[in-house]
């Protein structure tokens, strides 16, 4: 951390205010402690900059400071949604919000003390009683007819962290213009014009009464009921990663017809400390380890993991050596639109208008299957808010299908607009049956569709860089970039620059096209001659930068999956040296 003497002068400044009686004492007591250290560091990172108010709501890491997750900052921040709220809303009688929270250290004091600032603000408030998916939450604001909802969540973040997204009443997160707004409204509030002091009898308890309603909803979403009865006794080893999904998700799987679903024991247990994994993230392998040894012991036809918030859905099956082996996001989001598309055609469900999504950085594979099968396909920024704005500017008129991106999300409902690991789940489970219908598992199906739309290898490298000094590097790495774009990525000629943010795709040719997305965003992407495609993005939620590359073969037998990935694999090491992220 840089020991500039103007930034800690700033940040004493600062932590100096959050001495006033306007906080509680274990708060105060903290903060003094930081001033008191000879190293400023846990100072500069706790009160270096106010936690930002961004698009999605806020994230951060607990404690005591302007720049960390408390009830202060969450207050500020719900503040200012409420007087947005009461502006926009201003021609109401009633104002009414949902408020939801997962299996976090805090969630629940967060999520009460959200409900006790709308409440104070004269906003009825509907409370879930326990925590719950955050797919939920979206339900509940539609059902309900709410204008807005939080949920208090850090998705799959490590354990110091917690969130607030912010939704609206679509049920979708906050998007243009109300995302600015609220953002205006939130940045002008201090501590001392939150109204901290509850209205009780604005706050009413929900909870089985919305889940069985949200299940039901879920379970029209089956497309083959039938083959579910044939293979009822489908073996599933399931785990919530000691998260919400433990709430719904093996109802879920029940209420659809499967009886035979294996949860791990051990991680069927609310802790917001996740004991038993080094990350609560279903992407990382590690996650899915001890769901793996059950699936070993009753030899299971598919391991499902859901994320704590259970929005993301993390998948293994056994591939044709009877090995087990996860299967990424890409490779999910694949074997979904597949299902989907393959089967509403095969039960004459499919009907002109009918449309799927995938985010700019998912597998350009979906693209194929959509084009071979007269199926509208929709590209969109990374976020389940830009799908929903999908379904939202189609509704009434074409009907979504399915949508999904490479960060394990998928949704197969526009009754919720989020993604969805409880649906997600469900209608896997159904996918899983269907294959073993025909004598095959979900490594078949994968196979199945590399065969007749070609081979894609999808690979994310992550750069974290924590802390003030690592934002700083990742905007520098991005302006980097811009400046100096690569003209070969791994040996292959670089042929196509889009730069989301000028809205322009520059071409080998010296052609510029203009690219019609919603707005502007900070993402580059290149495309080669090969049609290897590279993307690269500064997280919203995370300190890090991301680069997405997906490289092609040519895979002509499905034995031929290991030779095409190790060779892909032996492309994306050169692409990763082009980029210097070796």
């Amino acid at each position: 951390m840089e020991n500039n003497a103007e930034l800690i002068a700033q940040c004493e400044a600062r932590a100096k205010q959050w001495l006033s009686p306007s906080f509680d004492e274990e708060t105060r007591k903290s903060v003094q402690q930081m001033l008191d250290k000879e190293d400023k560091t846990d100072l500069i990172e706790a009160f270096y900059k106010n936690l930002e108010f961004g698009t999605g709501g806020l994230r951060g890491i607990m404690g005591a400071g302007s720049n960390r997750m408390n009830v202060y900052t969450v207050g500020m921040a719900t503040q200012g949604f409420a007087n947005y709220l009461k502006k926009n809303f201003a021609d109401r009688k009633e104002i009414s919000v949902v408020v939801c929270h997962d299996c976090r250290n805090n969630s629940r004091k967060f999520a009460e003390s959200v409900a006790d600032v709308f409440s104070s603000n004269g906003i009825k408030v509907y409370l879930f009683d326990d925590m719950r998916p955050t797919p939920e939450c979206s339900f509940a604001i539609r059902e309900l007819g709410c204008q807005a909802g939080v949920n208090i969540t850090a998705s799959h973040n490590p354990k110091e962290y917690n969130g607030y997204k912010a939704y609206w009443e679509d049920g979708a997160q906050v998007l243009a213009p109300h995302d600015t707004g609220i953002i205006e409204e939130v940045n002008k509030v201090r501590v001392e014009d939150v109204k901290f002091q509850g209205n009780k009898d604005l706050i009413q308890i929900i909870g089985e009464d919305i889940d069985k309603v949200y299940l039901e909803k879920i379970h029209t979403l089956s497309i083959d009921p039938a083959v579910i009865k044939r293979q009822h006794d489908l073996k599933i080893v399931y785990t919530p990663l000691h998260g919400t999904g433990m709430k719904l998700i093996p109802q879920s799987l029940k209420l659809w017809g499967f009886d035979n679903v294996h949860c791990v024991k051990e991680q069927m247990v609310k802790d917001g400390n996740f004991p038993t994994v080094v990350s609560p993230n279903p992407e990382n392998g590690e996650a899915l380890t001890l769901a793996i040894r059950d699936a070993k012991a009753i030899d299971a036809d598919i391991v499902m993991a859901s994320d704590p918030d259970a929005d993301r859905v993390g998948m293994a099956c056994k591939n044709d050596k009877g090995e087990w082996t996860l299967i990424n996001g890409n490779q999910t989001c694949l074997i979904f639109l597949y299902y989907i598309i393959t089967n509403r055609k095969a039960q004459g469900l499919m009907k002109p208008g009918d449309f799927i999504v995938k985010t700019i950085v998912t597998t350009e594979v979906i693209r194929k299957i959509a084009e071979k099968q007269h199926i509208e396909m929709r590209d969109c920024y990374t976020g389940f808010k830009w799908i929903a704005r999908e379904i939202r500017l189609s509704e009434g008129k074409q009907q979504y299908i399915g949508g999904g991106e490479e960060s394990y999300g998928f949704l197969a409902e526009d009754f919720v607009r989020d993604k969805d690991a409880v649906s997600a789940m469900s209608l896997l489970a159904e996918i899983c049956a269907w294959a073993k219908d025909q004598g095959k598992t979900l490594y078949d199906v994968l196979m199945d569709i590399y065969l007749e739309y070609g081979f894609s290898r999808e690979v994310t490298v992550n750069v974290v860089r924590p802390g003030k000094a690592g934002a700083d590097e990742i905007k520098a790495m991005m302006d980097n970039f811009r400046n100096n774009p690569p003209t070969e990525l791994g040996g292959s000629k670089v042929v196509t620059w889009k730069d989301y943010e000028s809205l322009t795709a520059r071409h080998a040719d010296g052609s510029v096209t203009k690219l019609d997305m919603p707005t502007t965003s900070n993402v580059l992407q290149w495309f080669c001659d090969d049609d290897t495609k590279v993307s690269v993005r500064p997280s919203g939620t995370e300190p890090k930068i991301k680069f997405y590359i997906e490289v092609k073969g040519t895979m002509k037998c499905a034995g031929c999956y290991e030779r095409c990935t190790n060779e892909a694999n032996a492309k994306v090491e050169a692409i990763k040296k082009s980029l210097k992220l070796d």
